[in-house]
């Protein structure tokens, strides 16, 4: 009887976990074994590195990976600590601050684009009307099209951010900071003695998942510069459906992304030995 029911209940187990395990063959794997088979064609890795719009586009990927992120992470650090303070108008100020990531993306996107529009843009039309002096075309220049992106990158997802830090700052003992200001270490010396090092490990698992989910970032590009101008813009994530589809060579789209890989695989292990730390210290 008991083997009869150890065989029942694997049986039912089999049952019931084959749907998922159809769903992730369809739609995890074969999608990525497909990919690497379409990946795998030399001559477009050929075409790709004889194009200098590619080594552009690593350029900016890494902009936005090493000045975007960091900056957006030690931002929400900085305000984790400030809107930790108990004033009435720092915490109305804290529900004005999530609004950017409250909203959804494309439309502000598509507003901020509009924005920063040379000849009709907010920005430029307030400048002239209230200071009088020309405002800069914004997306036609190549180096403050990319400012651009990264400042609404930033701008974007430093609300996010700066939630999960200000959730990882609350959970610190406050009688540690008590114990501290009776040693004279208070404001500056409190941060940096305490906070930073109680919040280490969190910040460097939130920096690590923000240049995963960065590298896969396709609608800040799109969106604000369109990868312009003459293509000085994209990174990987655009680049590569720009080629897939609006060149109509998905192989070549494919190789694009494959090319993310020696930073992605990094990151992914560094994240891994980030967890396995924080478990072992738990």
């Amino acid at each position: 009887m008991p083997g009869r029911g150890g065989s029942h209940e694997i049986f039912w187990s089999a049952i019931f976990s084959a749907p998922y395990v159809v769903v992730f063959l369809l739609f995890v794997i074969y999608p990525v074994c497909y990919g690497l088979w379409m990946g795998s064609d030399l001559a477009s890795y050929e075409t790709l590195f004889s194009d200098p719009i590619y080594f552009r586009t690593v350029l900016n990927t890494l902009l936005l990976l090493i000045v975007g992120v960091n900056l957006k992470m030690i931002l929400a650090l900085l305000l984790a600590e400030f809107f930790l303070t108990g004033r009435r108008w720092i915490r109305a100020l804290f529900l004005v601050f999530i609004l950017p990531w409250a909203v959804p993306t494309i439309p502000e996107f598509i507003s901020i684009h509009w924005m920063l529009d040379a000849q009709w843009g907010f920005i430029n039309n307030f400048l002239w009307n209230v200071f009088g002096i020309m405002g800069p075309p914004w997306l036609a220049r190549p180096d403050l099209a990319m400012g651009s992106v990264v400042v609404a990158y930033v701008w974007k997802w430093l609300p996010f951010w700066t939630l999960i830090l200000l959730a990882g700052r609350m959970a610190i003992p406050r009688d540690l900071y008590e114990a501290a200001a009776v040693d004279g270490a208070t404001g500056v010396k409190a941060f940096f003695h305490i906070t930073i090092p109680m919040m280490r490990k969190l910040y460097v698992t939130c920096t690590l998942l923000s240049m995963l989910w960065t590298l896969g970032d396709y609608n800040t590009v799109h969106f604000i510069s369109g990868g312009g101008p003459v293509l000085s813009t994209h990174v990987l994530a655009t680049l590569g459906i720009r080629d897939a589809f609006e060149i109509g060579d998905p192989s070549l789209g494919v190789a694009v992304v494959i090319t993310a890989l020696p930073l992605v695989i990094p990151i992914m292990l560094l994240l891994m030995r980030q967890f396995r730390r924080d478990r072992a210290a738990a």
